[in-house]
């Protein structure tokens, strides 16, 4: 019997890959200033910059496809692009400060680290992102 079957594979387009690079590389651009303002060198101690930056790469690789984000169609649809960067951003920035606070990373997460790495990424992402929708609605 042939019968059609859903496959549940994640899967992801060129446009989707360069979001997601973009998306990094903004969440390292945050990192990255936040420790110039408090004083830390990140080309004078990159594993210091690099255990900042691991946790919440991590909890963004993994919480971004969970919600979807990355799926055809969502980078045009600003409305899903916000609702879905909010959830991915704040799962993302929770998993990063659990592991952050843990054995594996030096550093922890103090408070207000919590709620100023929460706040920043969800200002930055989700504005990056909803620009981009803007543009790629536009564009089609």
């Amino acid at each position: 019997m042939d019968t059609p079957a859903r496959s549940s594979a994640f899967s992801i387009d060129r446009e989707g890959l360069a979001l997601g690079a973009v998306d990094l590389a903004l969440l390292a651009a945050i990192i990255v200033v936040g420790q110039l303002s408090h004083g830390v060198d990140p080309i004078g101690e990159p594993l210091a910059a690099l255990e900042t930056v691991v946790p919440f790469a991590v909890g963004w690789l993994a919480m971004a496809p969970l919600t979807g984000l990355y799926a055809p169609g969502v980078a045009t649809s600003l409305a899903r692009t916000v609702r879905l960067t909010t959830v991915a951003w704040v799962a993302a920035a929770n998993v990063g400060l659990i592991l952050r606070a843990s054995a594996l990373f030096d550093g922890g997460a103090v408070w207000p680290f919590p709620l100023v790495m929460t706040g920043f990424g969800l200002l930055a992402l989700v504005g990056w992102r909803g620009a981009y929708a803007v543009y790629a609605r536009s564009r089609r």
